[in-house]
């Protein structure tokens, strides 16, 4: 079973993942803000980070990003549709979602797309492309863990009233999400883990869509 450790980081408490992918090696999935406190543990526990993964591009999923990498120089992967928001401060919503925010453009990073397979020490981590919440949403999935950013949340939903949201989108994504076999440990971007098998029976959306 992959081990996950997650963190609340940044102004509106966004999860920041940490998967672990052999020996001391980590990968961080998504990092909103606060560097220094995700940096602190990752030298206490003496852990390499050797990837970044984004689930999509806004700023509290991205504000930590710039601080880490240089730290680490741990590369960082982002849908191509959502490479904008890593430097445009108005598409990432900084100055929204936090007005006095001190953005740090990231300018060094890999681009993934649907079906894209991912190696990370001793983990495999195949990316699906789940738009609605953003334009470049995506989800990472390696054996019985899902990394489901701002697309699936317990018991909801991401939102899809920001520019580039879709609800035509989200709706799709979700059915894509219900249709995997099996069941997974599922690790949003907000709030408290959950499993894809209990979305899928008392999720309202998931519920409601065939």
């Amino acid at each position: 079973m992959i081990t996950v450790k997650t963190f609340m980081l940044g102004s509106i408490a966004t999860n920041c993942h940490i998967v672990y992918i052999g020996g001391s090696d980590v990968i961080a999935v998504d990092i909103g803000g606060e560097p220094e406190k995700l940096l602190r543990f990752l030298n206490d526990n003496k852990l390499n980070l050797t990837k970044i993964f984004l689930t999509h591009g806004h700023y509290d999923h991205i504000g930590g990003v710039y601080d880490v990498q240089k730290a680490t120089n741990a590369k960082v992967y982002i849908h191509e549709l959502d490479i904008s928001m890593l430097s445009d401060a108005q598409s990432n919503l900084a100055f929204w979602i936090e007005p006095t925010a001190d953005f740090k453009p990231v300018t060094e990073y890999i681009t993934v797309k649907d079906g894209d397979v991912i190696d990370a020490g001793d983990i495999s981590f195949t990316v699906l492309h789940t738009p609605g919440h953003t334009p470049g949403s995506v989800c990472y999935m390696s054996e019985d863990v899902l990394l489901t950013g701002d697309t699936l949340f317990n018991m909801s939903r991401g939102r899809t009233d920001f520019p580039g949201g879709s609800d035509e989108q989200m709706l799709s994504s979700f059915r894509r999400l219900k249709k995997l076999e099996g069941d997974y440990r599922v690790f949003p971007g907000h709030n408290g883990s959950t499993t894809l098998e209990f979305e899928r029976k008392n999720n309202p959306v998931m519920r409601g869509i065939i």
